[in-house]
């Protein structure tokens, strides 16, 4: 309760909230139901016993917020990391780069008990920023396996671009520090590498399916590092069971410091459910808490993009974290002096404490997803013209699995809450529930108490009668 009351700050508007709510002049949030409005069900929903989130939660203490500002002040000493720059250089360009986040992830991995496996992927593309013509790139990966044979080629993506640019993307001779764009992404991606793969070597949480820490090249050149790491996962055999982007995540200038991060998700052209992504971003938000996370129902940020859109474009979960306020003086800018005001995205405009928020919130987020059982399949409501509402799914045997949670919420409303538990796939009638008044869905919860990510009922689309010409 300490740190969500640190993270939110002391804003007039969340006192004036607090104090609507203790006379009661704002209405409970959870299935609220108005006073004109019928029962669902008359007598009341089931009251299933919940099992509590898994034990053993990354702690905000164990984060190294000197090692991710030692690897931040390595990336911006290279000069520029503009992906048109020097790979062969070790002082100067996005090689240089490259090599500081290997050569972090190779102290992290002798920690790790040889379970983390540093990557270089090495690959060429083109795009409009490459002026057409092929290049080459490099993406950096650290791979720690899944223990479960059955989700092991289950994987799970945290990741942060470490290129960078000036004003002119095309300039590799102009400095471009990068340290919130997006430096600030690749020393949360390490350092939840460091805090997941200890955890792991001590013999304490078992990951039941893969995380892939990356840190990709390309992103400013058209995002071609991610568009490869979709290519590369699905080559390797994987499915994407999450991918969490972390983009200008390092800055936090406005009063009341440190703030929620926000979380952005899109929701394709679903109609009557949700995207996996947007799922994916509810999971996280209930794993951090609501005190941590800000969830931004949109894709990105208003006319920007960012290396989750290939994911989510793919159709897989993908979601992206950024701060709270951006300052545009200090992204995407060749460093200067104009007018008295300064340019530039440099390391003195972090905030470390806000940073180090993020990092915990990614890595906890990880590592219940990495916990979980894999998601129900089939997820179906029928129950039309009928009272009752009837939730089915499938599910391949598990037996590391409890069972399964059914959800449901208002169709306005924006979180899931609990129905019922079902030990075992099937049907389960829920009497007295109007199919009409709310979205269902179901998720799958581990005997360590690790839930799946939500996946949300399919419907029957019925095609309206015809009328019948008349001559």
């Amino acid at each position: 309760m300490a740190n969500c009351k640190k993270r939110v700050g002391k804003s007039m508007v969340e006192a004036a909230l607090l104090a609507l709510l203790a006379v009661g002049t704002i209405p409970a949030m959870a299935q609220q139901v108005a006073p004109r409005d019928p029962t669902e069900p008359a007598k009341g929903k089931p009251q299933p016993k919940m099992l509590a989130r898994p034990a053993g939660s990354v702690a905000r203490a164990s984060v190294d917020e000197k090692s991710m500002r030692a690897l931040i002040g390595k990336l911006v000493a290279c000069g520029t990391r503009l992906t048109l720059s020097s790979w062969d250089d070790a002082k100067q360009g996005i090689g240089c780069g490259r090599d500081a986040i290997t050569g972090r992830l190779n102290e992290i991995a002798k920690d790790s008990g040889g379970k983390l496996q540093v990557i270089v992927d090495k690959f060429e593309s083109t795009s409009e920023r490459t002026s057409g013509k092929p290049i080459p790139l490099e993406n950096v990966y650290a791979i720690l396996p899944g223990s479960d044979p059955k989700l092991a080629k289950t994987i799970f993506i945290v990741s942060g671009h470490f290129d960078s640019r000036p004003s002119n993307v095309m300039d590799p001779q102009a400095d471009a520090p990068g340290a919130d764009d997006d430096a600030s992404g690749v020393a949360v991606s390490v350092e939840c590498a460091r805090l997941l793969s200890k955890a792991g070597a001590k013999g304490g949480t078992s990951y039941r399916a893969t995380i892939l820490f990356a840190a990709v090249s390309g992103e400013e050149q058209g995002l071609l590092g991610s568009t490869h790491l979709v290519d590369w996962v699905k080559q390797q055999g994987y499915t994407v069971g999450g991918m969490l982007d972390d983009d200008i995540v390092g800055a936090d200038p406005a009063a009341g410091a440190p703030h929620r991060v926000r979380l952005f998700s899109g929701n394709g052209e679903i109609d009557d459910a949700d995207s996996p992504s947007r799922e994916l971003a509810r999971t996280i938000e209930e794993i951090d808490g609501r005190g941590a996370i800000r969830m931004i129902f949109r894709v990105d940020r208003y006319g920007r993009g960012g290396d989750h859109y290939p994911f989510y474009k793919a159709g897989l979960p993908a979601v992206r974290f950024t701060e709270p306020l951006e300052d545009y003086n200090h992204q995407h800018q060749t460093p200067r002096t104009e007018n008295g005001i300064e340019y530039g995205d440099f390391e003195k405009y972090l905030n470390f404490t806000f940073m180090g928020d993020v990092a915990r919130d990614n890595a906890e987020a990880l590592r219940q997803l990495a916990m979980a059982p894999e998601p129900p399949s089939k997820a179906r409501l029928t129950g039309a013209v009928t009272p009752d509402a009837k939730v089915s799914w499938s599910a391949d045997d598990d037996l590391e699995r409890a069972g399964f949670e059914i959800l449901w919420r208002e169709t306005s409303d924006t979180r899931w809450q609990v129905y019922d538990f079902a030990a075992a796939p099937g049907e389960t009638v829920l009497k007295g529930v109007s199919t009409d008044n709310h979205f269902f869905a179901v998720r799958a919860v581990g005997k360590n108490a690790a839930r799946s990510i939500a996946v949300p009922t399919e419907i029957e689309r019925r095609p309206p009668p015809q009328p019948t010409p008349t001559k």
